[in-house]
């Protein structure tokens, strides 16, 4: 019993520890945040942290893999009979509305966005925020070259670059709406822009009025 308690008591240090970090690293920045701040917010010691994380990177890093941010959730798009563009899209209302209605992922969001500095000391930081990127914009590669081939289409541009466009395309509008949540309606707004994006790539609404699923040749994107 003894033993049990004391690993539950770490823990709460460690995640005290994550959460005034969280805190802090939104109202001042990461660079401006120290170590002994972060403690003494957690009601802890300096030495508590060096107990649980190697360094500062190494906290940040904890504290980002508590939370799914969107644009990190790959489509299932290699599934037989699934539609990818409807996988892409309601993974990306999914993150939207978990955005929304959650503060911590939108806290997070906010902090990888736009209160990290990329300084040497957080260069594994600056490698996990690529590594992310990479791997989102290679999975929306592989479901609009698959959604294209099923749908008998060609691409207007190179699949890397529309997925590049893509995501770009969706990141911008979270981090637009991170400064001002009032200025418009994040969801709609994000499944609108995507469905317009895939009109201009030759995809067209179903008949039924669906998501982009399919192209017809002879008609032109509404």
């Amino acid at each position: 019993m003894v033993a049990r308690r004391t690993k539950e008591e770490a823990l709460a240090t460690r995640n005290r520890l994550l959460d005034a970090a969280e805190l802090l690293f939104q109202a001042q920045g990461v660079s401006q945040t120290t170590l002994q701040q972060i403690a003494q917010q957690a009601g802890a010691t300096r030495g508590a942290i060096y107990w649980h994380f190697k360094d500062k990177a190494d906290l940040f890093n904890a504290m980002m893999e508590r939370v799914i941010l969107p644009l990190e959730t790959p489509p299932k798009s290699d599934i037989p009979g699934d539609d990818p563009l409807v996988e892409i899209e309601e993974g990306l209302i999914h993150a939207l509305t978990l955005m929304v209605a959650d503060p911590q992922v939108r806290r997070v969001f906010d902090i990888a966005t736009h209160k990290v500095e990329y300084t040497h000391d957080m260069a594994s930081v600056q490698q996990r925020h690529l590594d992310a990127r990479n791997a989102c914009v290679v999975d929306f590669e592989k479901a609009l070259r698959l959604a294209a081939r099923r749908a008998r289409i060609r691409l207007p541009l190179p699949g890397a670059v529309a997925a590049q466009g893509m995501h770009a395309l969706m990141g911008g509008l979270i981090q637009n709406w991170l400064l001002d949540p009032t200025a418009f309606d994040l969801v709609s707004t994000g499944r609108r822009t995507f469905r317009v994006y895939l009109a201009g790539l030759g995809f067209s609404r179903t008949p039924a009025g669906g998501v982009p699923t399919a192209h017809d040749a002879e008609t032109t994107a509404a």
